[in-house]
């Protein structure tokens, strides 16, 4: 039975798949019941003709306007899927292939060759079914699909070596091999699809594991032989030596932990008998998903910008701002992409194109405005350190070290200049009572969490797995004292860039003389904490509000900080939008990111 509602389900993947493949004809997404019975029973037909098992169908008819119905041959039997792993013998594997090789001799591609669609019947051989989403007269391109699909849904029930060797044995080595271009999850069913990205999760969560308890075994060495009473000089070189020997044994173990996934083992077996493959991915793609959020993200920033124009009189804050203060801000907007370089390049011991890096830096503006600063932050600088050759458990781990690093000189920078600021009117040295309030705030949070089970099982969990990776990258950095005073020092030129630039904007408009360098940089620092932890991409309002609230409590005017934090946000996110987004497509069409 095909009814209005089965017809239509999955109508907007069907949209996207048609929108987004280039070179595959998709199943029409506005189908007549009636042209859907027809295609259906063409396809039955069409696939017994060419000698494929296939239900024999009897008798068509339509139920009314809202239904149709097709009457199939009965075959007792069970799918593929509900089959125990000993039951799918090579024999049955054969009987599959075969079905394949019937329909591609007329041409016919089934598009659907998951294992619910695989029925075996009584006798042991393979029945097709769900034929109605297939095609007749195929193309080269969605043939060889046919063939990678059923590589992949039978490769992971008995494994790679074994699927290639039963598609080989049938349709031979050259139409194999020709459809390892097509091997790729855009290919595959969106079921196989989801299947892959399981297996690739157990899989990570398998090496992670790994990883910990090498790291756990290391410690315990380590504090066992500690245990033995030694001199200074003994203990200092056993130190450094087990620094390197736990360094070694977790990249060991991650190693050993790695495994290739379904994919890459299926091209490694088919070039075991075909060296000279290509296994190169065809370019499936004509909109994928990174394309069409470039093409959003630039439409939202536009509306973004203009809302943000609307609240003040633009002509007014051009007329009243001092030029020459408005380039050294942009000056200083423009050092921060290479303090931001240095910030990351510092806690990467493999070797990293500076410039390459300084441009995915900018391309970082362009991403803060799909998701919030910190997430888009980390997002970016991954998978740029693994398009640049680092493994991807390293490139995690520099990032997270940078981040963590920079976590904590912004903590220590944000309480000395709020010492500072509250030294600045008396001559006593005492804190301010922001900083005072913000301690006593974040040792509430430190009882709640460590009281609260749950919570505490929450967060060890996060941290443990954290430290697993970074606390490695972070030894290793510090044997390399040039490499951590680069990393320690662009976070530091980065910071001192961000607090130059509010201050020229704020000079710009005449307020340099009513408050202190300390006061700027407390406002910036909380600012850029609270732009970080809110929601809204790149912070939108809430760096803004406080900006200005933190300016005001410290004695600015009003009139003064609005226009300054405006100038200030113009620099340093709004106008390096365009350079961003340009440097984000150059570094997707060199595949960097």
């Amino acid at each position: 039975m095909v009814d209005r509602e089965q017809q239509a389900q999955g109508f907007f993947y069907r949209v996207w798949r048609r929108l987004s493949l280039r070179g595959i004809n998709q199943r029409r997404s506005l189908q007549s019941l009636r042209q859907a019975l027809e295609q259906e029973a063409l396809l039955a037909y069409a696939a017994i003709a060419a000698g494929a098992h296939a239900p024999k169908l009897i008798a068509t008819s339509e139920l009314g306007p809202d239904a149709v119905m097709l009457v199939y041959e009965h075959i007792g039997g069970r799918t593929f899927d509900s089959l125990a792993d000993e039951e799918i013998t090579d024999a049955l594997m054969h009987s599959a292939w075969r079905q394949v090789e019937a329909l591609q001799s007329r041409r016919i591609a089934h598009r659907r060759l998951v294992g619910d669609a695989l029925l075996v019947d009584r006798s042991g051989n393979i029945v097709l079914t769900e034929l109605r989403g297939g095609e007749i007269a195929a193309g080269d391109l969605v043939l060889r699909m046919d063939i990678a699909q059923l590589l992949v849904t039978l490769g992971l029930r008995v494994g790679a070596e074994r699927a290639v060797a039963a598609a080989v044995e049938v349709l031979g080595p050259d139409a194999v091999a020709d459809s390892l271009p097509l091997l790729q999850p855009i290919a595959l069913s969106r079921t196989t699809r989801a299947t892959l990205r399981q297996l690739a999760r157990e899989r990570a969560k398998r090496e992670r594991e790994a990883v910990l308890a090498a790291s756990q075994a290391a410690k315990e060495a380590r504090e066992a032989r500690e245990a033995a009473p030694k001199d200074r000089r003994t203990l200092r070189a056993e130190r450094h030596a087990e620094k390197n020997a736990e360094k070694r044994a977790l990249d060991e173990a991650s190693e050993e932990a790695r495994e290739e996934d379904l994919l890459a083992q299926i091209r490694r077996q088919v070039l075991l008998i075909r060296p000279t493959a290509v296994i190169e991915p065809a370019k499936l793609e004509r909109l994928s998903p990174r394309i069409l959020i470039s093409w959003i993200a630039g439409a939202f920033a536009v509306y973004l910008l203009l809302s943000q124009l609307t609240n003040f009189n633009l002509g007014d804050v051009v007329s009243e701002a001092q030029w020459v203060w408005v380039l050294v801000a942009m000056f200083f907007s423009a050092t921060t992409y290479i303090a931001a370089a240095m910030s990351l390049l510092g806690f990467v011991t493999e070797k990293v194109s500076f410039v390459r890096t300084m441009i995915a830096q900018i391309a970082g503006n362009f991403v803060k405005l799909v998701a919030p600063a910190a997430i888009g932050g980390v997002a970016l600088n991954t998978r740029f350190l693994q398009r640049a050759g680092v493994r991807p458990g390293l490139a995690v781990a520099s990032v997270g070290a940078s981040q963590l690093f920079g976590l904590g000189s912004h903590i220590l920078l944000l309480l000395a200049f709020g010492y500072l600021t509250g030294t600045e009117q008396t001559q006593d040295i005492s804190p301010s009572r922001t900083v005072i309030a913000g301690l006593l705030t974040v040792a509430v949070l430190v009882l709640v969490v460590t009281a609260v089970p749950v919570l505490r099982k929450f967060v060890s969990t996060r941290v443990r797995s954290l430290f697993a990776g970074v606390v490695p990258r972070m030894l290793d950095i510090l044997q390399r004292p040039r490499k951590l005073v680069t990393g320690i020092g662009g976070m530091l030129l980065l910071t001192a860039a961000n607090v130059m630039c509010l201050d020229a904007s704020i000079r710009a408009f005449g307020g340099g003389d009513k408050i202190s360098y300390a006061s700027i940089a407390v406002a910036f620092l909380a600012g850029n904490a609270l732009g970080s932890a809110a929601p809204t991409p790149g912070g939108v309002g809430a760096v803004e509000g406080a900006l200005i609230t933190a300016l005001t409590i410290a004695g600015l005017p009003g009139d003064t900080a609005f226009p300054a934090v405006l100038l200030f946000r113009l620099m340093v996110f709004w106008l390096p939008v365009l350079p961003g987004w340009l440097a984000f497509t150059y570094l997707t069409r060199k595949g960097e990111i």
